[in-house]
């Protein structure tokens, strides 16, 4: 079988360590000390390096690095009207350093007043374009789920929604409205990072959801239902990826447990092409649920680790491989190889030098074409 277009046999999930310049820039934006225009000016100048990078690396789904981005998800879904950052989420897992995400309510009818990443995009493509190479330039933006996991009916306004049903209609027509900006501007892979069906193969994080939404086999086809609107009206032409996090901020991950309690929900419906599978590690359970796989679908299967500096073996990362294959209908040809998650998903990144990310990347390049052989786009 042939890979969605914009999948590739070394692909990634997305994110990588931001360079301290960048850092400081944000930091000086924050205290009103750079204009927003200013910020942009030396988030390009990094981008276009992180393009080289990347494509030196073996690399050829090209992402910006997400360095215009502190969190992975809040930097995205505040530009949409009727949601507001109010406080930090409460959780029982506190991350390193006691860091906690902003929380998102909703206090208004949900709106796509202007396009989010379509600028971003734009200075993207030209920069592979500039660098004369043959690749994708991939968008990742959050799932449509983050907008409601970690809510409550106290945090999403009942003026402006009374019941949900309306809600949900409307969040998936904003991420609808943003694919169709995406794609007018020439965008053919779209990423959606997911934390929450994740979360609800954690035993303890499933407790929690039910709490607030009520039975979490439930949530699982609602968000699965959520997902499939919000991309129903993509182009033929425009390949959907979805990338399930376990937490990824400063090598620490928060939830565990293996994929089956979501499985055939994730594998048989939801309308995506490709999805980004954690399985780093034993947390993530074993590879059965690969058993689930439609035979036109490939995973992105995560078996490296962004969250250490230590270069895996790589005998061993083939050996997962062909194990993972053996559950999948078409073995191999179902498969691509990634880390588990991005180097960076919060501006202050794993804990690895920048040096050590690239060889890590360079290392998965060189085993996914010992593996598929030299074209890592077949």
């Amino acid at each position: 079988m042939s890979l969605p277009n914009g999948v590739y046999r070394a692909d990634q999930v997305g994110s990588f360590l931001r360079p301290k310049t960048v850092l400081e820039a944000r930091e000086q934006a924050a205290e009103g000390k750079l204009s927003p225009e200013q910020l942009r000016e030396i988030e390009d100048k990094y981008i276009a390096d992180v393009v080289k990078k990347q494509l030196d690396a073996g690399l050829r789904s090209i992402t910006d690095g997400e360095f215009r981005r502190q969190w992975f998800h809040v930097d995205f879904l505040r530009h949409l009207a009727g949601v507001e950052l109010r406080g930090a989420l409460q959780s029982t897992n506190v991350s390193v350093g006691g860091t906690m995400p902003p929380r998102l309510v909703v206090v208004d009818k949900l709106g796509h007043p202007n396009s989010i990443q379509v600028d971003d995009f734009k200075f993207l493509e030209s920069q592979i374009a500039a660098a004369g190479a043959k690749a994708t330039t991939k968008v990742c933006i959050p799932s449509p789920t983050m907008v409601h996991f970690r809510n409550t009916r106290d945090t999403i306004d009942e003026k402006a929604y009374p019941t949900l049903e309306p809600f949900f209609e409307d969040l998936a027509r904003v991420y609808q409205e943003e694919l169709d900006d995406l794609y007018k501007a020439g965008a053919r892979f779209v990423q959606l990072d997911d934390t929450n069906l994740a979360y609800l193969c954690d035993p303890k994080m499933r407790s929690e959801a039910e709490q607030r939404h009520g039975d979490a086999s439930v949530l699982a086809r609602q968000y699965a239902a959520l997902i499939n609107a919000a991309i129903s009206k993509r182009p033929a032409d425009m390949t959907i990826g979805i990338h399930l996090c376990r937490g990824n901020h400063r090598s620490q991950w928060f939830a565990q447990g293996g994929y089956e309690p979501v499985a055939e929900v994730l594998f048989k419906d939801l309308n995506v092409d490709a999805y980004f599978l954690e399985y780093d590690d034993a947390r993530s359970g074993d590879f059965s649920p690969l058993r689930h796989l439609p035979e036109n679908k490939v995973v992105v299967l995560g078996v490296m680790t962004s969250k250490k500096p230590d270069l895996e073996d790589k005998a061993d990362i083939i050996k997962r491989l062909n194990e993972a294959a053996s559950f999948c209908p078409k073995g191999l040809k179902q498969l691509c190889l990634s880390h588990q998650c991005g180097f960076s998903s919060t501006s202050e990144g794993n804990d690895l030098t920048e040096d050590e990310q690239w060889a890590k990347v360079k290392l998965q390049a060189e085993i996914a074409r010992e593996v598929w052989g030299d074209d890592l786009s077949i």
